[in-house]
């Protein structure tokens, strides 16, 4: 769908460029933005292998390992339904850690694999019969298959929301179009995404609440 959409933003773009005789301009600004995506590209592969190599340091030190009991607590509240040890904890652990540092390309494979883990887990309860309350319908039947668990639903929107400390990308756009200080984002997305946060937690608690109801 979103191909489609850009698609024809730039097409009306075109033919009223075309129309209004400024083609020429079209033409210069189509050839100055490939050109900028290109030195765009070059910056944030500088910038991702930076810390993607942080990131891995951080992981063959230990500093991932503790980090991630260090939010237990939280994975715990968020997700009581999902067994202790099981190995999507460890994944959904690993994205939220990795949002949290801005990491985004780090967090996605983790964030599909543990979307993975939870449809297995959903699978086991279904052969096992193993729902719990908040993923039965009034009759007290088990959802049907194809719905999106519980904790599906909670780890995608915490996902959205991420809490930032570091906006990698951000800063890196910044650098990239001559900002004079590229991290002075830093504080406003703390703010932000604090406050997203603090709603994501907030709405599935009580969705889940009224599940259980």
């Amino acid at each position: 769908m979103l191909n489609y959409l850009w698609g024809g933003m730039l097409l009306i773009g075109v033919i009223y460029g075309a129309w209004q005789g400024r083609l020429p301009e079209i033409t210069a600004a189509a050839l100055d933005s490939a050109k900028e995506a290109v030195a765009l590209c070059i910056t944030m592969t500088g910038v991702m292998s930076l810390w993607v190599g942080l990131m891995e340091i951080a992981q063959q030190s230990g500093i991932i390992r503790q980090a991630t009991k260090k939010i237990q607590p939280f994975v715990n509240f968020m997700f009581p339904g999902i067994p202790r040890g099981h190995k999507a904890r460890e994944y959904i652990s690993t994205n939220i850690i990795a949002n949290i540092f801005g990491l985004g390309w780090a967090a996605t494979p983790a964030g599909l694999k543990a979307m993975e883990a939870l449809e297995e887990l959903e699978e086991e309860r279904r052969k096992s019969g193993g729902h719990p309350a908040s993923r039965r319908g009034k009759t007290g039947t088990a959802v049907p298959r194809g719905t999106a668990s519980n904790e599906m639903c909670t780890f995608l929107i915490i996902n959205i929301s991420s809490l930032q400390l570091i906006p990698v990308n951000i800063i890196a756009y910044r650098s990239q179009y001559g900002s004079v200080n590229p991290a002075a984002i830093v504080g406003p997305a703390i703010a932000a995404t604090m406050v997203s946060t603090a709603v994501a937690v907030l709405y599935c608690k009580v969705m889940d609440g009224k599940r259980r109801a």
